[in-house]
């Protein structure tokens, strides 16, 4: 019988396009009804960045990866000043057009990379938690496209053979299994929502979120970005 974590693990190519789709379909609306003072709003999770300088950094990496433009050094923080940098001079609006074109047209590029842009679909989805968090909005890590988002998180998890954990989620029906299994280290164990473990793993703040359990493993060791 198939279970959940081998359903995990095995690559869906269309996965991460219809996660940034489902987010599309939820964000860009909601921006389009925002003022400027909105846009200039910091954001707690990139500290020194306002809301549309991760929109302009996540518009510049989805038109990047849709285009095919891989230069040296791209993804990295120098490179993403500049293209924050770049769009200084657009409006929020052109920002937004930018991000919706590359919400949609990034999938199938990643689709085709055999694996290797999954993560960066997952941070995209994260970085729209961050701003919806910054604009006061509900569901920040969650909503529609938070199933996917655990499936992509469970996998690349494994792939990079994280720290193992055992997670008993309210949004799912079955535990979902994180990091490496079969190694000498049990598993640590969580208790508690979605948003909350997608938080732990981001290295996002968990003041405020609903009430989780922790045990076996400290947080700092489940962030994939630390």
């Amino acid at each position: 019988m198939t279970t959940p974590a081998d359903v995990y693990d095995v690559r869906d190519p269309e996965q991460p396009g219809r996660l940034l789709v489902i987010e599309r379909d939820a964000l860009i609306p909601l921006l389009r009804d925002r003022t400027g003072e909105d846009f200039a709003r910091p954001v707690a999770a990139c500290p020194g960045w306002t809301v549309r300088d991760v929109l302009a950094h996540c518009s510049a990496a989805l038109a990047r990866v849709a285009e095919g433009r891989f230069e040296p050094g791209v993804f990295s923080p120098e490179s993403n000043d500049r293209d924050i940098a770049e769009r200084a001079g657009w409006s929020d609006a052109q920002v937004v057009d930018e991000l919706e074109r590359g919400m949609t047209a990034a999938g199938p590029a990643i689709a085709g990379a055999d694996g290797r842009l999954d993560g960066l679909a997952l941070g995209e989805w994260v970085h729209a938690g961050d701003v919806r968090e910054a604009l006061g909005e509900a569901g920040a890590y969650g909503g529609a496209g938070l199933p996917d988002a655990l499936a992509l998180l469970a996998r690349i998890t494994r792939e990079r053979g994280h720290v193992p954990l055992h997670a008993d989620l309210d949004d799912l029906d079955e535990p979902l299994r994180l990091g490496e299994s079969g190694g000498e280290r049990p598993p640590g164990r969580f208790i508690g929502d979605g948003p909350t473990l997608v938080r732990l793993y981001t290295g996002r703040p968990v003041a405020g979120a609903p009430a989780f359990e922790l045990a076996g493993v400290e947080a700092a060791e489940l962030n994939i970005y630390g």
